[in-house]
């Protein structure tokens, strides 16, 4: 066995280090691929907006000759500032069920960061915001929601015996167009909209939804404003999910909660494409795209993964108003009988039970898992 950290500009250890996935999960029908250009731009240090403010390091195993482990250690600058810490990030950790392999690739890594000045690595956790969190060790038997992380169940094994202890649980739950909500949580966001004076913005085409994004850096990033492990929005960043966004949206689907001109508040939710991108194995040309296209007009599902208020009318039943348009998100488009809502902390208890109340079966955990050096 053979553990190297790669050279990004050699074609042959980059194409063994995204093809990867492809192999470990050969025989798994859950899993989603990402969109091969995506994975291909992450290892592109002159073109993704990581890289203008920090950096990162790719390992891979060989067994034999043949690829059987990878791993990503990143250092994010702007997440070591906003939480004044010496963290690295884990990522894009795939691997065969061989603890050796796993152990050698993460010893790599944690010298990596070691010589780098950090003194923990906490993970899974990718590069921005927008990369969903941890490593999935309830629900293996659903399909994961478009972005979301998906692994074979011997991980959390793998992972624990390179040294790592479970952080922090984050649940992601199903919520069925037919579900019974209490018209109280209906009336409860119309009183607090008419008393505190918002209204919701909605949008019919993408032109407008581009021309409202324009605002969605300075919205994020305050209603990171006391909460931990916050990552802020660059402008680059920013860019990549308006690009997404728009690529991927329903307008309809997304709404912004404003006082006034001023936004406080967002929901972002998107038809999934995921069961397309199983088809087309996540690529685009020659014919992918038509097959993607097709299923943003007939997929019945969607995905809430993105909401949040400023910290001004958090506690003030901002939150209901979220709640509301969540439920009226999925019952607009008649289309629509599945939601997923992605990912939400297990230490937000209160949230946590209000979604269960009106329907919400949290159905998936995502574990992230840290060690110290």
């Amino acid at each position: 066995m053979d553990v190297i950290q790669i050279d990004l500009r050699n074609r042959i250890q980059v194409k063994d280090f995204l093809s990867l996935p492809a192999w470990i999960y050969r025989q798994t029908p859950q899993w989603v691929p990402s969109l091969a250009g995506d994975e291909r731009l992450r290892l592109n240090t002159r073109r993704y907006a990581f890289y203008k403010h920090s950096t990162a390091a790719f390992f891979l195993a060989y067994r034999n000759g043949q690829p059987s482990g990878r791993l990503a250690i990143l250092d994010n600058t702007l997440y070591n500032r906003q939480n004044n810490s010496r963290t690295a990030f884990f990522y894009l950790f795939e691997c065969v069920a061989e603890k050796e392999i796993a152990q050698s690739l993460f010893t790599k890594g944690i010298q990596w960061a070691k010589e780098r000045g950090l003194d923990k690595v906490m993970g899974p956790r990718g590069f921005t915001a927008l990369d969903g969190l941890g490593l999935l060790v309830k629900g293996h038997e659903h399909r994961p929601a478009l972005g979301l992380p998906y692994n074979p169940p011997y991980y959390a094994d793998l992972i624990e015996s390179a040294g790592f202890e479970p952080k922090e649980d984050i649940v992601s739950g199903y919520l069925s167009s037919e579900c019974n909500v209490p018209e109280r949580i209906h009336e409860l966001a119309d009183r607090i909209r008419n008393r505190r004076g918002l209204h919701i913005a909605c949008f019919r085409s993408r032109r407008q939804l581009r021309a409202a994004l324009k605002s969605l850096k300075d919205l994020y990033n305050d209603a990171l404003a006391g909460t931990a492990d916050g990552i802020p929005l660059t402008d680059e960043e920013l860019q990549t999910l308006a690009n997404q966004m728009l690529w991927l949206a329903d307008p309809k689907l997304i709404k912004i909660v404003m006082k006034d001109e001023q936004p406080v508040g967002f929901l972002l939710a998107y038809p999934d494409i995921s069961a397309a991108l199983q088809r087309t194995k996540g690529q685009l040309f020659p014919f992918g795209w038509i097959t993607l296209l097709l299923e943003l007009r007939r997929t019945h599902w969607i995905n809430i993964n993105g909401a949040g208020m400023i910290e001004a009318y958090r506690g003030s039943g901002g939150t209901a108003i979220l709640y509301s348009e969540i439920i009226k998100s999925i019952r607009e488009n008649s289309r629509y009988r599945h939601c997923e809502v992605v990912q939400i902390g297990l230490e937000n208890d209160r949230m946590q039970r209000e979604m269960e109340n009106f329907g919400v079966d949290f159905y998936k955990l995502h574990r992230l898992y840290q060690r110290n050096f």
